[in-house]
């Protein structure tokens, strides 16, 4: 695993031939989903780069304008009610040039894979769904889909067809169950290939939901 200042890296033993982009939820960093790497169940000998980017400090209007990590503004407690437009495509620059860089260094599209919790799932759903080229699966947990009046204007027909997985906590108090339900019931009703699983957690992260971020993963890698 290296450290960049915006960013961890865990590499496979081997070359890499695909790659996981993970973005955190607001107030954590790149670090706060490292150990996961080893609870995916991935085979030993998988060809999967992982990336961990640190979000960029933001004053975040509901914590009094506190300076944090975060992918953008957060203005009231709905979060829809008032969306930061201008901070989501922000992070949407950011997102589009890791992938760039991996696209650079020779690992195709349908190999890289944007996941994210809270702020950073939501960035997943919001940066991949808009990207032009074909990738090979999108992962929202605990998370909803920003700027939904603008989606159908701005959606990428490249993925129309990938794979996304979903999963939310049924008690979550952060972002309201009903938020990421809304958000998968639209890409359904708009024909996008979304999974959904829910669990009987807070805002955060079970066993079981590993287990299934993990099988789907193999599957959209090939390794199953």
């Amino acid at each position: 695993m290296t450290k960049n200042r915006e960013y961890f890296v865990n590499e496979p033993i081997g070359a890499a031939d695909a790659c996981v982009i993970w973005l955190h939820g607001l107030g954590a960093d790149g670090k706060d989903f490292l150990g996961i790497v080893d609870e995916l169940g991935l085979p030993i000998n998988h060809a999967v780069r992982f990336i961990f980017p640190s979000a960029p400090f933001v004053k975040i209007t509901i914590n009094n304008g506190m300076l944090m990590r975060g992918w953008y503004d957060i203005f009231d407690l709905s979060m829809l009610q008032r969306e930061d437009v201008a901070g989501m495509k922000q992070s949407q620059t950011i997102i589009n040039d890791l992938i760039q860089h991996e696209l650079d260094n020779g690992i195709a599209s349908q190999r890289i894979i944007l996941a994210g919790f809270s702020q950073g799932g939501a960035m997943a759903l919001y940066t991949g769904l808009r990207y032009p080229v074909a990738l090979a699966g999108v992962i929202c947990l605990s998370a909803y889909l920003p700027l939904m009046a603008d989606f159908a204007v701005e959606k990428s027909q490249a993925n129309q067809a990938t794979p996304i997985f979903m999963a939310h906590g049924i008690f979550d108090p952060v972002v309201p169950y009903n938020m990421g339900h809304t958000a998968y019931e639209y890409l359904n009703k708009n024909d996008y290939k979304a999974a959904w699983h829910s669990y009987p957690m807070a805002h955060t992260l079970c066993i079981e939901e590993i287990a299934a971020i993990g099988k789907f993963l193999n599957r959209c890698l090939g390794y199953d």
